[in-house]
């Protein structure tokens, strides 16, 4: 127990911190492009306390860590609030709401990369090991999430980037198969394509980013 409660401690800041600020980022470029939705009801703010939902951020990625030891957290945070038609390009700006939960990903992966880094090549400490799995599951989780999110599968956000670039009426036939989405997601975990298709996707990613940081 006391080595499930250690892994827990050392993973939570990274995956509280990955969904959160994932959320954020949608109210906040949702913000410069004219929708004042999620700033208005405060969910533009890097604080958890705000975005956290108890089961999605905290009960879900605690079970699956303690209880099914998955090599791939999973999680959720509260939706952000945004009314697309308030956008002023509501079908050309969803396209940097939608992408900027994974961007803040991105940018979370790279920080947690050199915080990794910079682990290595300082003197060991009492907290050397600590830090290092921190970094190293806070690069796992951000770009687990930033692949997912990536997919073309409404409402993740790479479905609504699809949304945005295809042509109208297919975007709206596209836009459809939301209805569906979580359906389609759960199917593609049970029958283990979605490990599949993320898997090798976030083995690319994690070694371009050992081999650019050198770690």
């Amino acid at each position: 127990m006391d080595f499930d409660i250690q892994k827990l401690a050392i993973n939570a800041l990274p995956v509280i911190f990955a969904i959160t600020l994932h959320e954020a980022a949608h109210g906040y470029v949702a913000r410069h492009f004219g929708d004042q939705t999620a700033w208005r009801a405060g969910r533009v703010t890097a604080n958890p306390l705000k975005h956290i939902d108890p089961v999605g951020t905290i009960l879900v990625p605690a079970l699956i860590l303690l209880v099914s030891h998955a090599s791939l957290l999973f999680g959720w945070a509260k939706p952000v609030p945004v009314n697309f038609g308030k956008l002023r390009r509501p079908k050309q700006d969803m396209f940097w709401v939608a992408a900027a939960g994974p961007g803040a990903n991105l940018l979370m992966a790279i920080a947690w990369a050199l915080l990794l880094k910079l682990t290595i090549v300082m003197p060991d400490h009492a907290y050397s090991d600590a830090m290092a799995e921190m970094s190293r599951a806070g690069l796992f989780v951000n770009t687990g999430l930033m692949i997912l999110n990536l997919l073309p599968i409404p409402p993740l956000d790479g479905g609504r980037i699809m949304v945005s670039v295809l042509p109208a009426g297919a975007a709206w036939k596209f836009a459809q198969l939301e209805r569906f989405g979580l359906v389609i997601l759960l199917a593609l975990l049970f029958t283990g394509i979605l490990d599949t298709v993320l898997f090798p996707l976030m083995g690319l990613f994690l070694l371009l980013v050992k081999a650019l940081f050198g770690i």
